[in-house]
């Protein structure tokens, strides 16, 4: 069964999956997608995508290994546009990888709450942010990010959802979307979608 066939039974996420099928990759180099995301963090994509280049430029354009990224100078990637906090962060994520001798391979083979427990001990990723490499980095079809803002707004407009606090739209949102696993990734994937063309239902 394709995941759109299963998706198709919630009549209101049906209309908004029209034509496109999304496909979902696993991506090398865990550390670096992790630091990536915390470049990104309340940043504009325009914006995260320079700092995120300028980043690379530090090592001639690719991505560096996690000793690299501890080898460098917390004022060089303080010049490239980072606060301290966000320097840190960085700093963490490849402290721990390399401590840990965590492998994306290891990763891979985990269960998403067991990455989220894992990778939250970090100090700097938070849910989402894990939540974000489950989905576009090592490829789970079942990850469901009631934090995220666009999901949320998404799901308030297609489902008409009405709630009075934050915890009433998430018990809401969680319980809406039992019905779509295995395959929660790829609807968050359409309703972010649905949410930036302004389609209508």
């Amino acid at each position: 069964m394709s995941y759109k066939t299963h998706l198709k039974k919630d009549a209101k996420l049906a209309p908004i999956l029209k034509e496109d099928t999304h496909e979902l990759k696993r991506r090398k180099n865990t550390p670096i997608r992790l630091i990536a995301s915390i470049i990104s963090q309340q940043l504009s994509t325009k914006v995260a995508k320079i700092i995120f280049d300028r980043f690379l430029s530090l090592y001639e354009g690719k991505e560096p290994s996690c000793a690299q990224v501890l080898a460098t100078d917390p004022t060089v990637l303080r010049s490239i546009g980072l606060s301290n906090s966000k320097v840190a962060y960085v700093q963490n994520v490849a402290q721990f990888f390399v401590d840990q001798k965590l492998t994306d391979k290891q990763l891979y083979a985990m269960e998403p709450e067991e990455v989220i427990e894992l990778l939250t001990k970090i100090k700097g990723v938070g849910r989402w942010t894990v939540e974000m490499l489950l989905m576009f980095s090592l490829g789970h079809e079942n990850v469901f990010a009631v934090d995220d803002l666009g999901i949320q707004q998404a799901m308030i407009r297609l489902y008409n959802i009405k709630y009075t606090t934050k915890k009433e739209l998430h018990i809401k949102m969680i319980k809406k979307s039992m019905t779509w696993a295995p395959y929660k990734t790829f609807a968050c994937l359409h309703l972010w979608k649905w949410k930036d063309t302004k389609a209508p239902v």
